[in-house]
């Protein structure tokens, strides 16, 4: 199943003595990039965290906040880096001396500063690592739940535009050899009444020449198989799902390029509307996947 990778996913778990809320919202990003926001007292954890994390993606920018509720009694002890923070108040007091300015250190707003903050340095709570894991995946799997609902959309609007432009294929197919056709009778006539002020007659043979050059500049035969390839690959990686973004990503920028040369090998003014609207279809595809994982 194909997955955005834009979504919110949250869990509340109540244990023996503990309560914890997490909260996982994401946008997209080329990579996994994985921001957290976890008490000091388990940031020992993130490590452990993350495994859990990459079970269930492989991109997205994803931002993890954790609160932890304690019962009475049950808080752990943390550890106040004194003299990190002596060392803040050393140097704010010599910056209001050099400002000729009064010093009164606030330390409240010391206290708000979690880089301060840590565990006691105890090893961590293998309970309580398990807990979290467990919490952890929960909201995960609350996440994905919403970012296969949003891929599912996506899939079913590109789906629809690939159907579209598969007919368009085919009327590219069909209109080719028309094209041919009227190019070369164009060309004949041209090279007859260019002939005909000086005199000469148009040789079938020399004809015949610039026909077959003319007719080999205008083939798309070539493209218009790639493409239908291409459009057909589409449909294949959306209805198999996974990690397919980078994928469908490859394959429309194929797709383009196919399009592309077939514009600029046949000259016609209904081909001409009909490839800036493939071009768009393409384009619209390639703003969704870029959601996708």
């Amino acid at each position: 199943m194909l997955r955005s990778m834009t979504g919110f996913g949250r869990c509340l778990v109540e244990n023996t003595g503990l309560t914890q809320q997490w909260e996982v919202k994401s946008v997209n990003s080329r990579h996994l990039d994985l921001k957290w926001r976890l008490p000091a007292n388990v940031r020992g954890l993130e490590p452990r965290l993350e495994k859990v994390v990459r079970r269930f993606a492989s991109r997205g920018r994803v931002e993890i906040t954790l609160i932890l509720q304690y019962a009475a009694g049950a808080s752990p002890r943390l550890r106040f880096d004194t003299i990190q923070a002596s060392a803040i108040l050393d140097s704010l007091k010599d910056l209001a001396r050099s400002r000729d300015e009064m010093f009164r250190p606030d330390y409240n707003a010391l206290m708000q500063m979690h880089g301060l903050w840590a565990d006691n340095g105890d090893e961590q709570d293998e309970d309580l690592a398990a807990q979290l894991e467990e919490g952890l995946a929960l909201a995960l799997d609350d996440w994905n739940e919403a970012r296969s609902a949003e891929g599912r959309a996506l899939a079913t609007d590109m789906y629809s535009r690939i159907l579209r432009m598969e007919e368009w294929t085919e009327l590219i197919m069909e209109r080719a050899p028309a094209i041919k056709e009227e190019r070369s009778q164009q060309m004949r006539e041209r090279l007859g009444e260019a002939l005909s002020q000086y005199g000469q007659e148009l040789e079938e043979t020399r004809l015949l020449q610039e026909v077959v050059i003319l007719a080999d500049r205008l083939d798309v035969s070539e493209e218009l198989t790639r493409l239908a390839t291409h459009l057909e690959r589409l449909r294949h990686l959306l209805q198999s799902g996974g990690d397919a973004g980078r994928r469908l990503d490859f394959t429309l920028q194929e797709c383009f390029r196919e399009v592309n040369t077939c514009g600029n090998k046949l000259p016609d003014v209904q081909l001409s509307r009909l490839m800036v609207d493939f071009k768009n279809e393409l384009e619209k595809c390639r703003e969704q996947v870029q959601n996708l994982e």
